[in-house]
């Protein structure tokens, strides 16, 4: 895999920094979470392919286990807020001293830097100072966070992943690692790019809600049909458009509203809105299916699955538990990403056998346990 070799050290965290380690692990990178001692369970879902080592980094000890895994590893994510790994005595300064290859990503909400450094915050935060939340909403409406998908996972996990993957590629000339300031106000900012670079051209030129690409335009929006679900319509170019009429059976009608006649944009969303609640929505799949109309369901988790198209092309897995979840993207011709394990590790499951090649002897490792600088989880055993 492309990722087979690279050695991962990831500090425990909740959403992005988990999204970031799966997205290595799943291409092959060997990905070790650093959990808490003294926990029954680990609140992170997003832990395929890793291994388990429960540290307490509240002793000097288990700091000491820490700095010594880092020296053997490229790249070390950590989940905290500004300074706290200096105050265990790990700034970035010693572990580059220490391993002058590391990548060290510092995954936060609003940076290494800053009024907002060290303040509390979550994915409806950081998009809203990012500026991207204010363009989110129907018209007269608040604004509206799209779950925690834009922030967390868009500009955290993805983009803090990309990070550490160009700091890689940049270490074959160099020989160097470096540090990574990867935050989720800037990461998000950068995934709305597109709403910046368009908002001069017409794209973003009216309220929040009343643009082409935000659910103002009727052509380009959800509409519920009979039995209660849902069908999405993206038809903006002028073909699809057409093809959008001619299945809705509106070709023949001379008064219907020409597409780009603003001014009649809430006439053609009645009309639309009445015609999808005619039929349910798999009629209208298949009057859809194969067509250029840019018209699919609108289908919920459990549903996507089971899509032929998503069948076909065998994306979803299912883990060990029964649970199905989306696959890695993109895939790659000669190396594809492939989880090494769908199950999620427990806490401390591989403290043993990390710890021993990390160099500890059996002893050492026990009186770590003893102590209660480490934690060794059920089945790993001396």
């Amino acid at each position: 895999m492309a990722l087979k070799g690279i050695r991962v050290i990831e500090l425990a965290g909740l959403a992005p920094v988990p999204h970031a380690g799966l997205i290595l692990a799943d291409f092959g990178a060997n990905v070790v979470r650093i959990d808490r001692v003294r926990q029954a369970a680990s609140m992170d879902r997003l832990a395929r392919g890793k291994m388990s080592v429960a540290v307490n980094l509240k002793k000097q000890e288990g700091v000491s286990v820490l700095r010594k895994l880092c020296k053997q590893a490229d790249v070390l994510i950590e989940p905290f807020r500004p300074g706290v790994l200096e105050k265990m005595g790990l700034g970035p300064k010693l572990l580059l001293e220490d391993n002058p290859g590391l990548v060290i990503a510092r995954l936060t909400g609003f940076g290494q830097s800053g009024k907002y450094m060290n303040m509390a915050g979550h994915d409806i935060n950081y998009i809203a100072t990012s500026g991207v939340l204010g363009m989110l909403g129907r018209p007269g409406e608040k604004p509206h966070a799209p779950h925690n998908l834009l922030a967390d996972f868009a500009g955290g996990g993805l983009t803090c992943a990309f990070g550490i993957v160009a700091a890689l590629l940049e270490r074959t000339r160099s020989g160097k690692g470096q540090v990574i300031d990867a935050n989720m106000l800037e990461g998000s900012a950068y995934v709305g790019s597109f709403l910046w670079a368009t908002k001069d051209v017409g794209l973003l030129s009216q309220p929040r809600g009343t643009n082409l690409l935000d659910g103002g335009a009727p052509f380009y929006d959800t509409y519920e049909t009979s039995d209660g679900k849902y069908m999405a319509v993206g038809a903006l170019e002028p073909q699809f458009y057409q093809e959008l009429i001619q299945g809705l059976g509106l070709a023949d009608d001379a008064d219907f509203p020409s597409q780009m006649s603003r001014d009649e944009w809430p006439v053609m969303r009645e009309k639309f809105t009445q015609i999808f609640a005619t039929k349910t929505r798999a009629e209208w799949t298949e009057i859809f299916d194969g067509k250029d109309a840019c018209v699919t369901p609108v289908l919920t988790l459990w549903e996507a699955p089971d899509h032929p198209h998503n069948k076909e092309r065998q994306y979803f897995l299912e883990t060990e538990r029964g649970v199905i979840e989306p696959g890695p993207a993109p895939r790659l011709t000669r190396t594809p990403a492939l989880p090494s394990s769908t199950a999620q590790p427990g806490i401390g499951q591989d403290s043993v056998e990390v710890l021993k090649e990390a160099g500890y002897s059996e002893t050492e490792i026990t009186e770590l346990n003893a102590i209660g600088a480490i934690e060794i989880g059920d089945s790993s055993k001396l």
